[in-house]
C-alpha cells in the first residue's frame, strides 16, 4: 500500500494517560514490568522488559493519529499497534492489554481538540470491557460492541446499557459462536447506525479486532475479509455524515498468522479508497 502516509511515533505522556488510568495503576504496571515481572498482578497479561515502552508507544501512536485527523492533516488513520488495549480498565491491565489505547485516544480528541461527542465501535470477537467501564457513566461517549457470547471476559450482556449520564450510550450486541456477516452487519445496521445518527459524533474511533475473522484460534466468528471491508464502509459512512469523515482505527485482537494481515489489508484498503489493496 504505497499510498499510505506514516505517522510520527511518540510515547504517551503520564498526564495523557491519567485522563483514563489511575495513577496508582500506572505506577504499579510500570514498576512490575521494569522489575522483571512475567505477568501483571492485575490480570492475565504476560509482559517482558520492553512491554511498558511498547505500551507507551502504542498509546502514543493513537494520540498522534487523533492529532493528524482532528487537524485535517489526514482524513483518517489506522494504528497498527501492540499491545492491544480494550480490556484495560482505569485501574487494571488484563486480557493482553496494559493501556487502553482507544480510550486514551477518545479523551485526547475531547481534551486537546474540543470534540464533544465520541463514538467508539468495537468489532473485536471479545467484549471491550475496559472501554465500556471507563465510559459507562459518561454522557459524551457512545460505545457500541459486537462480540461473541459467552467468551472472555464475560461482560457485554445486552442489559449493560450505561448508567447516570451515560445511560443508553452503551450498546452491546452479544452473538453466539458461528456468527458471520448477516449477524454482525445486521447489528451494525439495525442498532449502531440509528444510535449514531441520534448521537451525531464529532469523531469516530474503531477498536478494530480481527480475531472475529473466520479461522482465528481464539474466536468463533466467521467473518471474511470482504465483511471487514463492508463494516469499514458502514462506519466511514457514519463518520462522513456527522464528523466530517474524521475516523481513527486502532488494532485490537487478531491471532491468525495470515488472516490478520488479509483482514487488515481489506480494512485499510477501504480507508484509503482502494477496495482491493
Amino acid at each position: 500500500m504505497e499510498d499510505l502516509e506514516k505517522l510520527p511515533a511518540r510515547d504517551a505522556t503520564r498526564p495523557e494517560l491519567r485522563r483514563v488510568h489511575d495513577s496508582h495503576y500506572l505506577d504499579l504496571a510500570e514498576y512490575m514490568i521494569k522489575d522483571g515481572a512475567a505477568e501483571l498482578a492485575t490480570g492475565d497479561t504476560s509482559v517482558c522488559e520492553d512491554s511498558w515502552d511498547a505500551a507507551l508507544r502504542a498509546a502514543g501512536l493513537a494520540l498522534s493519529a487523533v492529532d493528524a485527523v482532528m487537524t485535517g492533516q489526514m482524513a483518517n488513520a489506522f494504528c497498527a499497534v501492540r499491545p492491544p488495549g480494550h480490556h484495560a480498565t482505569a485501574a487494571r491491565g488484563m486480557g493482553f492489554c496494559i493501556l487502553n489505547n482507544v480510550a486514551v485516544a477518545a479523551r485526547h480528541a475531547q481534551r486537546a481538540h474540543g470534540a464533544e461527542r465520541v463514538l467508539i465501535v468495537d468489532w473485536d470477537v471479545h467484549h471491550g470491557n475496559g472501554t465500556q467501564e471507563i465510559f459507562y457513566e459518561d454522557g459524551t461517549v457512545l460505545f457500541f460492541s459486537t462480540h461473541q457470547w459467552p467468551l472472555y471476559p464475560g461482560t457485554g450482556k445486552r442489559g449493560e446499557t450505561g448508567a447516570g449520564d451515560g445511560k443508553g450510550l452503551t450498546i452491546n450486541c452479544p452473538l453466539t459462536a458461528g456468527a458471520a456477516r448477516a449477524e454482525v452487519l445486521g447489528a451494525m445496521r439495525d442498532e449502531l447506525e440509528p444510535a449514531a445518527n441520534r448521537f451525531a459524533p464529532d469523531v469516530v474511533l474503531i477498536s478494530a479486532g480481527f480475531d472475529s475473522r473466520a479461522g482465528d484460534p481464539l474466536g468463533g466468528f466467521l467473518l471474511r475479509n470482504e465483511d471487514f471491508a463492508e463494516m469499514t464502509r458502514l462506519v466511514m459512512g457514519i463518520a462522513e455524515r456527522h464528523a466530517g469523515g474524521k475516523l481513527i482505527s486502532v488494532l485490537e485482537g487478531g491471532y491468525g498468522s495470515s488472516g490478520v494481515g488479509e483482514a487488515v489489508a481489506a480494512h485499510v484498503g477501504e480507508l484509503i479508497g482502494k477496495k482491493n489493496a
